[in-house]
């Protein structure tokens, strides 16, 4: 197993990875409780909370992170939090990937508290993400949001959210998108059902990992519905860009590769970008390494510009080779 040299101090000094999974309302908690303990951030940034009402009559809390004085209409990227379908809400206020996005991107950040599994299966989630798309759409004027710059992006489980919900406005006739983020993004409902990347290693996520949020998050199996794994999908076409962001020591690694491949014969404009030597989430215990910047500045760059009126800003970002 290759790991990269800048990484491999810190791996070794990772602790065997807990499971999640054994309590689920417990590590909801720990979560919450942690990021309370170490508060985001916030200068510069503001933020305000909406209830938007579902079908039903029940209600989705999405969050508006948005720049201090930024001069409107702004435009907006939807952002859907990680976490294998079951964990990952920020506490209100707490978001920080949404408040790292608007400083990088200068946008409004609509992040969108989804309903988890297991208690809330799919299409629970992916339906509640489409929502908070139509919602931003409908309600731009109100939020000082340009409806012509949207986006939609997520890491993990939330990358897998943001490419599902590119499906379901092409195919709902909207809200049209120009770019969506896929960073290690969990597409494919087999992934981790054979060989991966990082088996054997107790500190790093493997294929069994995986698993257990898909289960949990599609019971019935992904094919019950049409939109719980993107990868699912046999017609890519008509999509918006995107750029696609994979580890070499991912478990999501091939699924995302045959993602990117596949979007790109669909006739989409894609960057890849692959960070070998990097496992599933390594920026979280590495956030200051020459890799983990170089990775977010990669794909926030690209939606910056996608939304600031760069006609096409992949042609002018070559992606490094798809490496192992």
């Amino acid at each position: 197993m290759h790991v990269d040299p800048e990484l491999a101090p810190v791996l070794e000094q990772l602790p065997p990875l807990l499971d999640p999974y054994a309590d689920i309302e417990g590590t909801r908690t720990g979560m919450h409780t942690l990021a309370r303990h170490f508060p985001a951030d916030r200068d510069g940034v503001t933020s305000e909370r909406f209830a938007v009402p579902r079908p039903d009559g029940s209600r989705l809390a999405v969050e508006v992170y948005r720049p201090v004085d930024a001069p409107g209409p702004l435009p907006a990227v939807l952002h859907f939090h990680g976490g294998g379908y079951t964990f990952g809400q920020a506490p209100p206020g707490e978001d920080r990937t949404a408040i790292g996005l608007v400083r990088e991107v200068r946008a409004a950040v609509v992040s969108v508290e989804y309903r988890l599994a297991p208690e809330h299966p799919c299409p629970a989630a992916v339906e509640d993400c489409y929502l908070a798309l139509e919602w931003t759409a409908g309600q731009a004027a109100a939020l000082g949001v340009d409806a012509t710059r949207l986006a939609v992006g997520g890491q993990s489980a939330g990358g897998g959210l943001a490419a599902a919900v590119a499906l379901m406005a092409r195919d709902r006739g909207g809200p049209a998108l120009v770019h969506q983020s896929l960073v290690v993004p969990d597409l494919d409902d087999t992934a981790g059902t054979g060989p991966t990347p990082a088996d054997g290693d107790p500190r790093l996520p493997d294929g069994a990992f995986i698993q257990q949020g898909w289960r949990h998050y599609a019971p019935e199996g992904a094919a019950a519905y049409p939109y719980a794994a993107a990868a699912r999908a046999t017609d890519l076409r008509g999509l918006p860009a995107a750029c696609v962001v994979v580890c070499g020591l991912d478990p999501l690694r091939d699924t995302g590769l045959a993602y990117a491949r596949r979007l790109k014969d669909a006739g989409v404009r894609v960057a890849l970008h692959h960070v070998p030597g990097a496992w599933h989430g390594f920026e979280m215990f590495a956030p200051d390494s020459r890799l983990a910047r170089e990775t977010t500045a990669r794909w926030t760059g690209l939606l910056r510009a996608a939304l600031h009126g760069d006609p096409d800003p992949l042609s002018r970002t070559p992606s490094p080779p798809a490496r192992a």
